[in-house]
């Protein structure tokens, strides 16, 4: 199992953000807390991804067609790190 630890804003992003895409990160999380990040990969809906540029530690997970999840993954703990959940910018 692993550890998901959420900075301080991500619950006020959840209370922003509309009903389906919280109910999409809790699914999110409870395949993440069981099975790991690896398994994401496994659901084409989520499109998780490597980011680029200075993001370049962190992954991407889809979790409407404007939402992301931002995350950073430490092995060493088994632990994800989730750092925002965002409209995308286009």
């Amino acid at each position: 199992m692993w550890i998901i630890k959420e900075l301080r804003g991500i619950k006020e992003a959840c209370k922003r953000a509309p009903r389906a895409v919280v109910k999409n990160y809790e699914l999110w999380k409870s395949l993440v807390f069981r099975h790991g990040p690896e398994k994401l990969r496994d659901f084409p809906g989520f499109h998780d991804e490597k980011l680029k540029g200075r993001r370049e530690s962190q992954r991407s997970s889809r979790l409407s067609l404007q939402y992301r999840v931002i995350y950073a993954v430490d092995r060493k703990n088994v632990t994800v790190l989730v750092l925002e959940i965002t409209p995308h910018d286009y």
